[in-house]
């Protein structure tokens, strides 16, 4: 690396982190690489439709999330539901057992590059603290304790210097990676790919963006996986200057700065980086386009407050808590109308279809093609939803009734319309968008090699 690239790096990009991939274990590299390709032969990634400035766009990646039983990860207002990993204390039931051993090496990978970012984090925070700036970061941390890879979480007496208990609570509450997002995307089956606008770099797969939905100041870690050795590869002669378009990069910069200069690295097989602390916030990154097929699994921890099954469910207990029935007729009745607790069971039932149950439904059966382990808990979630509607035509029925006053009545009526009203506008908004993901198909041509070329270029433009 040249002396000025190596000053921007420490400048202006010091808390990314990059390991070729002779630092990784080589039995971690075979499983990982075979996981990718299983879950590929399974057919089982899928482009997502995801929504910008609210026009609905198609992903030129196709992407599988792997995680926490449970979890979910939005991004760019699409939902994805974990396949889950095996973890103790869930049964799992998968298609394949070779699907399920790709999960399991994904999870070991997972542990691993835990490890690998609270050793990162630990090295960034000691050489603040010594204010030393001599170090390249792509060296920092290689003197630090190898008993941090023992398997698990790591634990504070691993670490060969003290660190105080609440701050590595904070360290590994960052870097406690619960999903991660899979992708996959052969750009020489894209007929039409952006153009990277600012520093020249060349054709993205993904644009300039920041991660969303992640834990503040939580560590992003990036796993790579390029087909090296493809015939595009073999026969591209051309030498450019600046990066050769023939390896995929990520790019990174200054997050709506395009004076400072940007940074693009080189990925190759089986190399990883980290995005550590706040740089998801303070920069933005994209994804260069190569030439062969690329799978990459983008480890992260997801902000699960409001996308668990456990915070749904939780919420549809509060919303039923006022709902009652008789015990001798079995009619059901509210037992409150105050304006507040209608205004709560009618926005929880909002969220249960159009958070849940419609971006479930609306990805179709992709989820099966690995495991039947949403099932059981989406049929629990129409069960709640199907109870919220009734409770919905309840409120209907009682603000007729003669006990409620005017000004009871018009409070109520007035809350409860404003949050119909937005109900109606989602229902014909996800009919919009069934409609588009119908009409995509039409817009795929098949080669006799079964791979897919998008014919309409700009429904992979985001």
């Amino acid at each position: 690396m040249g002396g000025k690239r190596m000053l921007q790096w420490k400048t202006k990009y010091s808390k990314l982190v990059f390991r070729k991939s002779d630092t990784v274990p080589e039995e971690l590299h075979q499983m990982v690489q075979e996981s990718f390709l299983t879950l590929r032969k399974h057919d089982c990634f899928f482009q997502d439709l995801v929504r910008i400035k609210g026009k609905d766009f198609f992903t030129p990646v196709s992407r599988i999330l792997i995680g926490n039983p449970g979890c979910t990860y939005k991004y760019l207002n699409t939902r994805l539901f974990t396949v889950p990993w095996p973890t103790e204390g869930y049964e799992i039931k998968y298609c394949s057992p070779q699907i399920h051993d790709a999960c399991k090496a994904l999870i070991k990978l997972n542990d691993y590059l835990h490890i690998e970012a609270v050793k990162a984090l630990q090295g960034q925070n000691l050489l603040e603290s010594k204010e030393t700036e001599d170090t390249p970061v792509i060296d920092r941390e290689q003197n630090f304790a190898t008993s941090l890879r023992e398997k698990g979480s790591v634990s504070q007496d691993q670490s060969s210097f003290c660190v105080p208990e609440d701050d590595f609570t904070s360290l590994n509450s960052r870097t406690s990676y619960n999903v991660t997002l899979l992708n996959y995307m052969d750009p020489l089956q894209m007929l039409y790919l952006k153009q990277e606008p600012y520093f020249g770099m060349g054709n993205m797969a993904v644009s300039w963006h920041h991660d969303e939905n992640l834990v503040e100041r939580s560590t992003v870690a990036v796993y790579s996986y390029s087909c090296e050795g493809s015939p595009a590869e073999e026969t591209y002669d051309q030498k450019l200057q600046g990066r050769d378009p023939a390896v995929w990069h990520v790019g990174l910069k200054v997050a709506w700065d395009i004076e400072t200069p940007g940074l693009a690295i080189p990925l190759h097989q089986g190399d990883f980086y980290l995005m550590l602390d706040d740089l998801n916030m303070t920069h933005q990154h994209c994804v260069l386009a190569g030439f062969s097929p690329r799978f990459s699994s983008t480890h992260r921890v997801a902000d699960c407050s409001r996308g668990t099954l456990e915070y749904i469910f939780g919420q549809c207990e509060l919303a039923l808590q006022n709902l009652q029935t008789d015990s001798n007729s079995g009619a059901l009745s509210l037992k409150s109308l105050e304006t507040a607790v209608v205004k709560q069971v009618e926005e929880i039932h909002n969220e249960v279809e159009f958070e849940w149950l419609r971006q479930f439904w609306f990805q179709g059966k992709r989820y099966l093609k690995c495991t039947d382990w949403w099932l059981k808990p989406m049929a629990k979630l129409e069960e709640y939803w199907r109870k919220m509607e009734t409770m919905s035509s309840l409120v209907l029925h009682e603000v007729r009734k003669k006990e409620q006053t005017e000004e009871q009545r018009n409070e109520t009526i007035s809350c409860f319309l404003l949050v119909l009203t937005e109900r109606q506008r989602l229902r014909k908004e996800w009919t919009a968008r069934c409609i588009l993901k119908s009409w995509h198909k039409y817009f795929f041509l098949e080669n006799c090699n079964g791979m897919r070329t998008l014919v309409a270029p700009e429904c992979i433009s985001w």
